[in-house]
């Protein structure tokens, strides 16, 4: 159903439950259960959700909501489930590691909202997105809404969301909805130059930038406040002492080179 590898600093999330992803409430608690042990693991920077199936993922378990709306308490039992995928959303949005979604094929309602819980996304130009909820009488109510109309805009939200549009991945990048679209062919390597390049990045600084990025979405919390705080902690971090160091030196030698050059 969902399988965990870690390797090179990146936790790769590979999503495997045939035939397309849905999110049952087993899928949720084994995804709690997954990040529950890397919680416990130190040896991981990046956080790489992606699917081995032909979509990435479709949302809702249709045959569990079926269940649930036909039960004589149905509507406190959807109201659980979509309140438990929220948590799980959440969790990953907090997350202090670089969340990456790849999305290969269609990432529809929770789907999608699973996507835009993660920092970045890059999907394939031939990818399906939208939150098609309205179809069904319903809204997008894993975080949708918000997240969509913080990322892109209200405007920008309102059109996909109210008249449920479905946006292919070119479409989207174009949109904003994600930050890179390339076909579908070369959507493994691109994501894993991805994964690999926020893995080689110090994670106490990538940690303290998210808090920032998040900030700025709150008004009223302090965003700048919250940058002069974390770069007091992050100048007495050792490792940032090192790449400053690093970058200094490497600097004051280039300056002494070009200087015996201008000399000679």
């Amino acid at each position: 159903m969902i399988r965990v590898a870690v390797a090179g600093r990146i936790a790769t999330v590979t999503l495997q439950r045939a035939p397309v992803n849905a999110i049952s409430g087993e899928w949720l608690d084994l995804f709690h259960a997954q990040l529950d042990a890397l919680a416990a693991r130190a040896d991981w920077h990046v956080l790489h959700i992606r699917s081995t199936l032909k979509v990435f993922c479709a949302g809702a378990d249709l045959g569990q909501i079926h269940e649930r709306i036909g039960a004589v308490d149905g509507p406190d039992r959807m109201l659980s489930y979509v309140a438990g995928i929220q948590r799980l959303y959440a969790r990953i949005e907090r997350l202090p590691q670089i969340t990456l979604a790849e999305i290969n094929g269609a990432a529809m309602g929770g789907g999608l909202e699973l996507a835009l819980a993660c920092d970045l996304r890059v999907a394939a130009d031939e990818a399906k997105l939208g939150l098609p909820e309205v179809r069904l009488g319903l809204l997008p109510g894993a975080g949708g809404t918000q997240r969509l109309s913080r990322l892109c805009g209200r405007a920008l939200a309102a059109r996909l969301i109210l008249t449920a549009e479905i946006l292919d991945g070119a479409a989207a990048l174009r949109a904003g909805v994600v930050h890179w679209s390339v076909p579908r062919s070369e959507l493994p390597a691109r994501a894993a130059a991805i994964a690999e390049r926020g893995a080689a990045l110090p994670p106490a600084a990538l940690a303290a930038a998210k808090d920032c990025l998040a900030a700025s979405a709150e008004p009223g919390r302090g965003g700048y406040f919250d940058e002069v705080e974390h770069t007091r902690r992050l100048l007495t971090d050792p490792e940032t002492r090192r790449r400053v160091e690093a970058f200094l030196a490497g600097r004051l030698e280039q300056a002494n080179q070009s200087t015996s050059g201008g000399e000679s």
